[in-house]
């Protein structure tokens, strides 16, 4: 069932945060979450809610590691939340300790997934690719996670 697709319809930032809660209250340790998705389409406030889901206590100081490229969360778990956008290879994805983060008490984020993608085969993979619909609206579908 591990490649099981679900698609939700987000009709606003406060919705994309609860999906994020919901997604993030069920994630076990050892797991890899690959984002994907257009500038705007919601992926940070999408961290930000599972981020809140894991019992991050600074979940609402959660942004994007542009310039940084990862910034760790304390919840339940560890949670690497790492941005991809600013990285040109699989080299430099792997220089970052990419695989140190990896483990039985923490969770991996990568935004811009899709340009790392290649590295990230072989791990324990939930999927989720987040798409315009309108000005307010998105669409997220999330392939590898049983139930949400």
């Amino acid at each position: 069932m591990a490649n099981k697709k679900t698609e939700i319809i987000s009709e606003s930032v406060e919705q994309t945060l609860e999906i994020g809660r919901k997604i993030g209250s069920l994630l076990e340790g050892g797991k890899v979450i690959s984002l994907v998705g257009q500038l705007g389409s919601g992926k940070t406030t999408l961290i930000k809610g599972i981020a809140a889901g894991m019992g991050a206590k600074s979940s609402q100081i959660v942004n994007s590691p542009t310039f940084v490229i990862v910034n760790e969360y304390q919840g339940r778990l560890n949670i690497f939340h790492i941005d991809a956008y600013r990285i040109n290879t699989i080299e430099e994805f792997a220089a970052i300790g990419f695989e140190d983060f990896i483990g039985p008490e923490s969770i991996v984020l990568v935004e811009w997934a899709d340009k790392v993608s290649q590295a990230l085969e072989g791990y324990d993979l939930i999927q989720i690719r987040m798409q315009h619909k309108d000005q307010n609206t998105r669409i997220i579908e999330i392939t590898g996670l049983e139930r949400i």
